[in-house]
């Protein structure tokens, strides 16, 4: 029996090792692709903080010459993982929230309420082609000045792997490990042109977060358990829980 980790390379090799680590067998199938995009580097501009809700948006700017005059300006990450992405990319000053966008949002509002921020100084948001939340309307709407700059996409796969598709049709496949509402739908997609939808969603689904669920739901799976924070542990107890016998 073998665990199906969606999750995009490469942070999907990190999952699979952890998960074998564990003595699962993985079988991998990265539902988006992830492509960087050239940040517009213009010297002119003078900003007081960055905003960062991914650490594919430090991957994707790092080597690039708009980021070095960056790395002296405080940096707010959406939590611990892309906080360490930051540090490692040069970022000297690095404010951590707690895992979520509202988080994030609440540390920027509170840094400026301690006027460790000027709501009047330019934020540049490093931010994915799509967002699921619009960070940036909402710290507009609070009266920041966000300057948003697309530093990333993530691309539909439409295919899963023949090693998936067989493994399905052999009901080898115990769990489904989900990490983003966009990832889900591309998963369902591919999993409906390969005619395995069914077996697919038999199995339990194990969600980042409500709003990875409810897609999951939607789509007609019953067996949806879900992440009580967004974080990878917490993902993991949820898949301990799933393949956990009944209680008698």
């Amino acid at each position: 029996m073998a665990l199906l980790v969606t999750r995009p390379q490469p942070d999907n090799e990190a999952t699979a090792a952890a998960l074998r680590a564990k003595g699962f067998e993985v079988l991998l199938a990265p539902m988006l692709r992830f492509e960087a995009v050239a940040v517009k580097d213009d010297p002119q501009a003078r900003y007081g903080a960055v905003i960062v809700t991914s650490a594919n948006a430090l991957r994707a700017v790092a080597g690039q010459t708009a980021i070095a005059r960056l790395l002296d300006l405080p940096l707010f990450a959406v939590g611990a993982r892309t906080a360490q992405s930051a540090r490692d990319s040069g970022f000297r000053n690095v404010i951590v929230a707690d895992g979520d966008a509202s988080a994030l949002r609440d540390k920027i509002v509170e840094s400026a309420r301690a006027k460790q921020l000027q709501k009047a100084d330019a934020l540049l948001y490093l931010s994915g082609a799509e967002v699921a939340r619009d960070l940036a309307g909402e710290l507009r709407a609070l009266g920041f000045n966000i300057a948003t700059q697309t530093a990333y996409k993530m691309v539909p796969v439409h295919d899963l792997p023949d090693a998936v598709c067989e493994a399905f049709a052999a009901n080898r496949i115990e769990a489904v490990l989900h990490y983003s509402g966009r990832s889900v739908r591309s998963f369902l997609d591919a999993a409906r042109t390969a005619g395995i939808e069914i077996s697919a969603l038999a199995v339990p689904q194990c969600c980042l977060s409500a709003a990875v669920a409810g897609v999951v739901r939607e789509a007609g799976a019953t067996r949806v358990m879900e992440a009580r924070s967004p974080d990878e542990a917490a993902l993991f107890d949820v898949l301990d829980r799933a393949l956990s016998p009944p209680a008698r």
